[in-house]
């Protein structure tokens, strides 16, 4: 069922629970999926350099098993229901979440509960675990991708918990104690610094009655601790700008170019959203048509922008042959200077505009998709803006906007970082 806009119609509602467990709901008319997340406000930047990669290990080292359910158990309960279920670890927040057939929302709620308050954290699991992510880390370390974009985030921010990977090092993963990573779950998972965000084919009421009922184990709820509020710059930080390179056997080299960009509550990121669709957001975009299609210099190339609390960046990624380094380069930071100085076409920014107006549209068609909306806004923004607002904003972006942001980004002292053989 859609309504007359040929949206998905909607109902978003919001409790409180005891301890300050926030419960959002998005009730879906005409799904039969409902999927759930538990967001917790701590992520990779709140560790102190000798719990580098506490919260990732954390992540992981919940599904091994509870007091209720073993590791087994946590898997087979979603996967002979047909569920999707994992987890992630950000630099400022933790999901895990889950996608069922609205019938199984029950289940769902209760093994993310239990999982997430009722957790064993054995010597054992941590151990085995650890083994683990450190082949992880080494997968990660194979994969150009990973690497170069690891290595520009080190040269933007230097050694500060932005800079460093989300999955920690060798030598922090090998240090990390049991007691360290229990201490950091009762610092960090407290009632008041976690959000269910749950969207599908629902009743608000039932979901309130379920969550409370799965996260009161261990008198979870009744801890009323404030939650720890990790220190944030009230301005954007400065990057460092400058050149790192490292040498990989790789057979291209890897190259992500890049400048400061915008905080998360940067009105002026739906500008950016524009600018950044039409200088490397798709096959259409400047630097894939001047680079791939008109020069031949690299098979894949796209920009991006990532926003935090108090930072962000804007970049644009590619992989070459050795050989052809310098000339792309030379036109990526062409490109550059050109849409500094002059902005974009109105052309591409309509196509620019269309292109996030579909991609935002699209994106909501599926109960997961609107399940992360929900979580996010409500642990890190602050605010849910309806679907029609956030369409107005892109629509209202103007060329003199993206102009003004273009000349004021890309002409900073850049960031680059070099990955190869």
């Amino acid at each position: 069922m859609k309504g007359s806009d040929g949206q998905v119609t909607s109902r978003v509602r919001r409790t409180l629970l005891p301890g300050g467990l926030r419960v959002v709901t998005e009730q879906l008319a005409g799904v039969r999926s409902a999927s759930i997340g538990v967001w917790v406000g701590v992520g990779s930047r709140d560790e102190a350099p000798t719990l580098h990669g506490c919260s990732h290990f954390l992540e992981h080292l919940l599904f091994k098993g509870t007091r209720e359910r073993t590791a087994l158990d946590i898997s087979v309960a979603l996967d002979e229901v047909g569920g999707e279920f994992n987890a992630f670890t950000a630099k400022e927040y933790t999901c895990f979440h889950a996608r069922v057939l609205d019938d199984d929302l029950p289940l769902a709620v209760d093994v993310l509960g239990d999982m997430i308050t009722n957790s064993l954290m054995t010597v054992e699991d941590v151990d085995a675990e650890r083994e683990v992510i450190l082949d992880e880390i080494a997968m990660h370390d194979d994969d150009p991708d990973d690497v170069v974009h690891n290595l520009f985030a080190l040269q933007a921010w230097g050694d500060s918990p932005l800079g460093r990977p989300i999955a920690g090092s060798h030598e922090s993963i090998a240090g990390l104690t049991r007691d360290q990573i229990v201490r950091f779950h009762r610092k960090h998972y407290r009632p008041a610094n976690m959000v269910v965000a749950v969207a599908g084919n629902l009743d608000h009421a039932s979901v309130v009655r379920q969550v409370r009922k799965a996260f009161s184990r261990q008198g979870f709820l009744d801890r009323d601790e404030a939650p720890v509020r990790p220190r944030r710059a009230a301005r954007a930080r400065r990057v460092h700008p400058g050149t790192s390179a490292t040498t990989k056997p790789f057979e291209q080299v890897n190259l992500v170019l890049g400048v400061g960009g915008l905080t998360r509550r940067d009105d002026r990121r739906f500008a950016l959203g524009v600018l950044n669709t039409a200088l490397g957001g798709g096959t259409s975009s400047r630097l894939f048509q001047e680079v791939r299609e008109r020069r031949g210099l690299a098979y894949s190339i796209y920009s991006f922008a990532s926003h935090h609390a108090d930072a962000g960046l804007v970049g644009v990624s590619v992989g070459c042959l050795p050989g052809k380094v310098d000339d792309v380069l030379a036109v990526v930071r062409r490109e550059l200077a050109k849409v500094a100085a002059d902005g974009i076409t109105a052309v591409e920014l309509e196509r620019g505009i269309g292109q996030l107006r579909g991609g935002l549209v699209l994106g909501l068609e599926d109960s997961g998709s609107r399940m992360s909306r929900l979580g996010k806004a409500e642990l890190i923004h602050d605010e849910l803006l309806t679907l029609d607002e956030v369409l107005a904003r892109i629509e209202g972006v103007t060329l003199e906007e993206v102009r003004s942001l273009a000349a004021e980004l890309f002409t900073q002292p850049e960031i680059l970082a070099v990955v190869g053989p």
